[in-house]
């Protein structure tokens, strides 16, 4: 009897069908299940739901007929009716409830995690009793094992961390950083059908998704993935390191890559990823800092996240050390930019809403430093990224919003709470220029809701926040304040509406 071997819809790459100890027969038959249930569940971005319907689509006509492709309501009954009861391999799938899904399942066997770079029992060797799991730390110990970016036992350009160099706020008075633009894909016949069913659903199935399904602007395939991973290398990679941190309402992208939804689609491999850039910087086509920044948040950030994911256990999703409970506005849950009078936001949620997109700084210091200041839930904030960005998946938002965005784990992966005052967003963006409010204005009609909201986070924590040396001065800033009962009134008066 043939042993099949079961692709997940974030196991498209080749390394998934690579065969040896750890993987599938080298002639297993494939199959492949799209589950509208996954779509029922949740509210998911409509551009998010296409772009992963069409990388299945495209992997399975690629595949052939190796291939079953399966479309059922649930993984279980597309399951059994594509291959019985034949014995069936399956990587590690990437979320909790996957994985619970096949180990309860017979005659299916789990193989070792692939599409990352460190192996789960290597991780857990290097986090055995150690107080602390810093990300700095794994980064550094993760170069060392696997030689990335090293001079021999030191590190490329002398620094493990070019950070200071890769801080620096927008060019003044530009629109964009001018560099080439990113890959963009072309849609196809696969894409038209996706938008039809798409349509189909919403019509006829009441599945609903937030969101615009503009033209796709995600890789598909591993040939679209490549392209992509071959522009960013050869025409943005040098510029990506100094402002990788700043935002300008006019470029969201900037010179970032693009290519998290690839990676975590399983259309790329880590490995090669890496592997590119260090090429590129040791042909001297790139600075060192921009290789090295952008190798910490494939090799380092990236990588820490996923086994933090396993490693941290299912209780993890649960915590909450700030007693955070607010529920999420329908206005922020609709993705209504139009509605948000704040510059930031307004930009920035209108990014999402029209791409399912926004690179680190607006998701950390815009949308999640927002939702922290107004003491949201932190499971519904991890919902709402996992449903609304196209590369969000459980492993990927879990550790990300509630350990480092909503330091609802009291401080496991960070060593203090991401939010700031206005002064932040307005050092590193163009984002406040035209902006109904004033980043320093704390009281008043013109009131930033950003800085408002931080002092006000500032004096509902001040005690856990005084007993922490990376806060203790944000306390003794407001202790120096004047006016705090009327930020609190102002920070009340903006409470359950558009800020």
């Amino acid at each position: 009897m043939a042993v099949w071997h079961w692709l997940f819809g974030d196991q498209l790459g080749p390394h998934f069908l690579r065969t040896g100890e750890t993987g599938p027969a080298d002639d297993a038959p494939v199959v492949m299940v799209e589950a509208r249930s996954v779509f029922r569940r949740r509210r998911f971005h409509r551009a998010k739901a296409h772009l992963l319907l069409s990388a299945m689509r495209h992997r399975a006509a690629e595949l052939g007929d190796r291939v079953h492709y399966v479309r059922a309501e649930t993984y279980r009954e597309g399951l059994r009716g594509a291959v019985g009861d034949a014995p069936v391999t399956v990587h590690h799938p990437t979320s909790r409830a996957a994985h619970d899904l096949v180990s309860s399942l017979p005659n299916v066997r789990v193989l070792p995690a692939r599409g990352f770079l460190v192996p789960a029992e290597a991780f857990r060797s290097w986090a055995g009793g150690r107080e602390r799991l810093r990300h700095e730390d794994f980064y550094r110990w993760t170069r060392h094992e696997l030689g990335l970016l090293m001079d021999g036992d030191e590190p490329a350009g002398g620094r493990w961390n070019h950070d200071r160099a890769n801080r620096e706020p927008p060019p003044k008075h530009a629109a964009g950083l001018g560099v080439p633009a990113p890959y963009r894909p072309r849609e196809d016949d696969i894409d038209e059908q996706v938008r039809a069913d798409l349509d189909r659903w919403e019509r006829d199935e009441g599945i609903d998704f937030v969101g615009r399904d503009g033209p796709r602007t995600f890789p598909a395939s591993r040939r679209e993935a490549l392209a992509a991973l071959r522009r960013f290398t050869e025409h943005r990679l040098a510029t990506f390191g100094p402002h990788e941190d700043a935002m300008l309402a006019g470029d969201p992208v900037m010179s970032h890559s693009l290519l998290s939804s690839s990676l975590n689609l399983g259309l790329l491999d880590p490995a090669e990823v890496v592997g590119a850039a260090e090429d590129a910087w040791r042909a001297g086509h790139v600075p060192v800092q921009s290789a090295e920044g952008f190798v910490r948040q494939v090799a380092g950030w990236r990588e820490y996240v996923w086994h933090t994911y396993w490693y941290f256990g299912e209780d993890y999703r649960h915590r909450n050390a700030l007693g955070h409970r607010a529920p999420l506005p329908d206005w922020f849950l609709e993705l209504d930019a139009d509605a948000v009078t704040a510059r930031c936001l307004s930009t920035v949620l209108a990014q999402v809403r029209d791409t399912g997109w926004t690179h680190h700084i607006p998701r950390l210091m815009v949308l999640g430093s927002y939702a922290l200041q107004q003491g949201w839930d932190p499971r519904a904030v991890t919902d709402w990224f996992h449903r609304c960005f196209v590369d969000g998946y459980d492993w990927v938002m879990l550790p990300n919003v509630i350990g480092m965005s909503q330091y609802a784990d009291g401080g496991l992966m960070t060593t203090k709470p991401y939010t700031s005052a206005g002064a932040y967003i307005h050092r590193m963006s163009d984002l406040c220029g035209g902006c109904a409010y004033r980043p320093g204005d704390r009281t008043g009609d013109r009131a930033c809701p950003y800085t408002t909201g931080y002092w006000s986070f500032v004096h509902r924590h001040r005690t856990r926040l005084a007993a922490n040396p990376r806060t203790a001065r944000a306390v003794q800033g407001l202790d120096r304040l004047h006016d705090v009962e009327q930020v609190l009134r102002t920070g009340r008066r903006q409470d359950g509406t558009p800020p």
